[in-house]
């Protein structure tokens, strides 16, 4: 009887390399990719090139942050004047530059201008006592997500607040995004920027501002007395408030659950309890 003859598409241990499969993407990256490109993905306002972005700092325009490809060389001068005017600077993959490039020459380096001129805390109190009331305002604690970002301010407006802040890092700004889902409320309400969570908060404290943070255990919100001048703190999509601005906080604000998960959405949370001190003040 003839042996058959030797085929490797019947000998599983001798099949060649399949270079067709799809490969396995690492998890925690495609999701920091992703969570970025939340910030910038149909920009508009995003300026690139290194002579371009060198002239929009020069001029003083307003920009959220500056993307810049990782091993890219002769930024100093740019990076510098950048930190100067309180522009965060965000180092990122080289490909994720060439996805969102429209001109397809970014020398590695592009700028995000803001959707609306950002204010100081100053602003928003003088805001407030221009319409002789007790301020309220939201202050935003690692939110990332730039349609979060926009829904608040959304809300913050639309029930009387006066501003809302943001920090330098790690947090969504006022893009494209951001805009859209503020659905106008961005040429009324004026949102600062500063450098963190805890300048913030202490310079709100010394011009009499209550800091309110809303966070699990705490009292619920009914309860607590909205009608002076305060701050409510939302903290970030998952991780809420951060364990220093809680420990910084005078108070911690909860709303009272009955169903079976165990949070709110950012937004949802903040219009909650903005509804609430609107309430409390008639």
């Amino acid at each position: 009887m003839e042996k058959p003859r030797y085929n490797h598409k019947n000998n599983p241990k001798n099949r060649p390399y399949r270079n067709d499969r799809p490969k396995r993407a690492n998890s925690a990256f495609a999701a920091m990719e992703q969570l970025d490109s939340q910030d910038t993905a149909g920009d508009a306002g995003l300026i690139e090139g290194r002579n371009a972005v060198w002239e929009a700092l020069q001029s003083g325009r307003q920009l959220d942050k500056i993307l810049i490809a990782q091993g890219a060389q002769n930024l100093g001068h740019i990076l510098s004047a950048a930190r100067a005017a309180g522009v965060a600077i965000q180092e990122c993959d080289r490909r994720k530059l060439d996805k969102l490039s429209i001109t397809g020459s970014h020398q590695g380096i592009m700028a995000q201008g803001a959707a609306a001129e950002y204010k100081t805390i100053d602003d928003i109190l003088e805001l407030a006592a221009s319409r002789g009331e007790k301020p309220l305002l939201v202050l935003c604690d690692g939110l990332t997500d730039p349609h979060n970002l926009g829904a608040i301010i959304r809300s913050c407006e639309v029930l009387g607040g006066h501003g809302v802040v943001v920090p330098r890092h790690r947090s969504a700004g006022l893009n494209a995004a951001c805009a859209k889902a503020a659905a106008g409320a961005l040429e009324h309400l004026p949102v600062a920027k500063c450098a963190n969570m805890s300048t913030a908060i202490n310079e709100l404290k010394e011009k009499g501002v209550f800091i309110l943070a809303a966070d699990m255990g705490g009292q619920p919100a009914a309860k607590i007395d909205f009608d002076m001048p305060c701050a409510v703190v939302i903290g970030a999509e998952g991780s809420g408030v951060s364990e220093g601005v809680r420990k910084a906080a005078d108070l911690i604000v909860s709303i009272p659950q009955k169903g079976n998960i165990q949070s709110l959405n950012a937004s949802n949370a903040a219009a909650i309890l903005l509804y609430e001190a609107v309430r409390q003040r008639g």
